[in-house]
């Protein structure tokens, strides 16, 4: 059966840790000790917030509500989710912590997703909460994060998802509390995509949620995990389904009347998207056909209707930003790595 199971790469990941010489010339680690790294922005305090899944947990709500079905599911749920600070010089430190994480079946984790930042208020939102996650009363969420590290809870985005249904959803692969992925801000306003169920949502600074786009109306179970901002509405990538098509992944437009377009295709399980003036960089999962393997992630940038591989040689990575310096900042190992095992890598632009 095809499914959209991208963070199934296990102990494929534990035999490639250390096995990171094969990468371009242009990536350098730029950070270490993080436990499956996601997204990552960097703050108006010039230090990189780094979203992390965590270890999950051993707590189980099987009996108490829906549950993800096999082979995927049932989730066990645990706060060892957190979010990382590192200073320009690579130093890592643990900035929130004690935040929802949870294991699957299959040994992958879920858990802070991504962050972004409104001025300077730091926002994250979590994929490892929710009852189908073994966290029965912690929902996932957009929070908000306080400058000691401590948090709450600005908008509940497994309510939201119950109470309004996308127009498509894949019931042999499904998710009742979601897997968000990306978030990103916009003047005020977040915006968040979920990859499973197929949609874009935005969320005010009140923390009122409403359907930004139903990707899956349109579109139908793409897996859209990726978003950027642009002039009149955004880009939005996706991850495709797997066992992997080369070139099978799109770029697509979503106006700001929430149309959605697809405009360019030729890229490959797309986890990150970055513009930077009128070149467009993807961050792709695994770039050979069948399942994912370690060493085949790469950056490849469009620029006209040209594609170029600007890095390869990454394992699992699955979030990317742009730094101060113009560089790219990759999460590295990002999924199915021992604790600790995961990396923040810097790649040079040519």
């Amino acid at each position: 059966m095809k499914t959209f199971r991208w963070l199934t790469l296990g102990t494929v990941v534990l035999s490639a840790v250390a096995a990171f010489s094969q990468a371009s010339s242009n990536v350098t680690v730029f950070a270490t000790g993080f436990d499956n790294p996601r997204g990552l922005k960097w703050g108006p305090d010039g230090n990189l917030y780094v979203a992390e899944a965590g270890t999950g947990g051993s707590h189980s709500t099987i009996g108490e509500c829906d549950q993800v079905v096999p082979p995927i599911g049932p989730y066990t749920g645990g706060s060892t989710a957190r979010i990382s600070k590192v200073t320009p010089d690579g130093m890592r430190s643990t900035f929130a912590r004690d935040l929802p994480s949870a294991r699957n079946a299959v040994g992958d984790v879920t858990g802070v997703a991504d962050v972004a930042f409104v001025g300077t208020q730091l926002y994250a939102v979590t994929a490892g909460g929710g009852c189908s996650h073994g966290h029965p009363n912690i929902p996932n969420a957009i929070l908000q994060i306080n400058a000691d590290g401590s948090w709450s809870r600005l908008a509940n985005l497994s309510a939201f998802q119950l109470a309004h249904p996308v127009a498509n959803p894949d019931p042999a692969d499904f998710e009742p509390d979601g897997v968000w992925y990306s978030l990103i801000s916009v003047n005020s306003s977040l915006f968040a995509v979920e990859p499973n169920h197929g949609e874009v949502d935005e969320i005010t600074p009140e923390g009122i949620v409403s359907r930004y786009i139903d990707v899956s109306q349109t579109q139908g179970h793409v897996v859209p995990t990726s978003i950027a901002r642009i002039k009149n509405g955004f880009y939005v990538s996706n991850l495709g389904l797997f066992p992997i098509v080369p070139g099978s992944a799109a770029l697509f437009t979503v106006n700001n009347v929430g149309s959605v377009t697809k405009v360019e295709t030729g890229v490959t399980t797309v986890v990150g998207l970055v513009v930077i003036g009128n070149k467009t960089y993807f961050l792709e999962l695994s770039t050979d056909p069948g399942f994912p393997v370690p060493g085949k992630g790469a950056v490849v940038r469009l620029a006209g209707n040209k594609f170029t591989t600007i890095a390869d040689g990454l394992t699992a990575p699955t979030g990317m930003t742009v730094g101060p310096d113009g560089a790219l900042y990759i999460s590295n190992f990002g999924t199915g790595a021992p604790a600790g095992a995961g990396q923040i890598v810097k790649i040079t632009l040519p």
